[in-house]
């Protein structure tokens, strides 16, 4: 039996559908640490077929440092307008602006292969797989740029 504590509390640390949560906690034994990694591993897996959708959607997003010397725009490709408007994808599109203004990269394979700027262990593939399990669709980066006063 999944403990409804520890089921809420992976949702709210995961952002993952309710049902996945319980089947992971059910699989685990209602060990939080060991669910986490079941979810990793499903999500590779779900990833993987989600990444052959078309992504005709999405939004824009800009970040421009304190010191306004730096600034970068990025555009993330979604499934649909539900997804691109919700509280999470903006938060995530904000988060890859500041990244693509923090380490210069010109191709979207060398930003996918950096650190997050909050979490070395993971990596800019990583959130784009996260994302992908969070909402059910596909998630790409289009295009981005980065300017630097001077260049």
């Amino acid at each position: 039996m999944v403990n409804i504590k520890t089921l809420k509390q992976l949702r709210q640390q995961t952002c993952i559908s309710i049902a996945l949560c319980k089947k992971a906690l059910e699989q685990s034994n209602n060990d939080l640490i060991k669910a986490k990694a079941l979810l990793r591993a499903w999500g590779v897996e779900n990833v993987k077929d989600k990444m052959q959708r078309s992504t005709s959607q999405g939004a824009i997003f800009s970040y421009v440092h304190h010191n306004k010397k730096i600034a970068s725009i990025i555009e993330i490709l979604s499934e649909t307008d539900f997804v691109s408007n919700n509280d999470e994808f903006q938060k995530l599109g904000k988060e890859l602006s500041m990244q693509i203004a923090s380490i210069p990269t010109e191709k979207v394979q060398d930003l996918m292969n950096q650190e997050y700027i909050r979490d070395s262990s993971k990596k800019i593939s990583d959130l784009l797989q996260e994302a992908i399990l969070k909402f059910g669709e596909n998630i790409k980066i289009g295009r981005f740029l980065r300017w630097e006063l001077g260049e």
